[in-house]
């Protein structure tokens, strides 16, 4: 099901996003095995969860772009296929925003665990 998601919401947008959650992670991890001080790894978390938060909104608008140029070559569409496009289009903003909120509670943990004397 996670990959027919990641399929359907746009591989060019879902799995540019999938490959940035495996970052944030691995970066998150490495900030808590790393000793001594993790600034340079929390500014890059931030860089990356606000690029995967932007790219997964791009995708949302571009395929909101993309349903409503269908919908206007066929002229008319039902209410079961138009909430199914806006569905799909909603994969991305979504995905981007579970990658974001991820990388935010790595960057908070990491904040609270480093040591006083920054």
């Amino acid at each position: 099901m996670f990959f027919r998601l990641l399929n359907d919401g746009g591989p060019a947008f879902m799995y540019p996003l999938l490959v940035l959650l495996i970052l944030v992670l691995v970066l998150i991890v490495k900030g808590f095995l790393q000793k001594g001080s993790v600034k340079k790894t929390i500014s890059l978390i931030s860089s990356i969860t606000l690029f995967a938060l932007v790219w997964g909104f791009l995708g949302h608008i571009i395929g909101m772009i993309g349903a409503f140029d269908a919908i206007e070559s066929s002229g008319a569409v039902t209410q079961p296929i138009f909430a199914a496009g806006v569905k799909i289009s909603l994969l991305t903003a979504t995905f981007g925003s579970v990658v974001f909120l991820i990388g935010r509670l790595g960057i908070i943990a990491l904040t609270w665990m480093q040591k006083d004397g920054l």
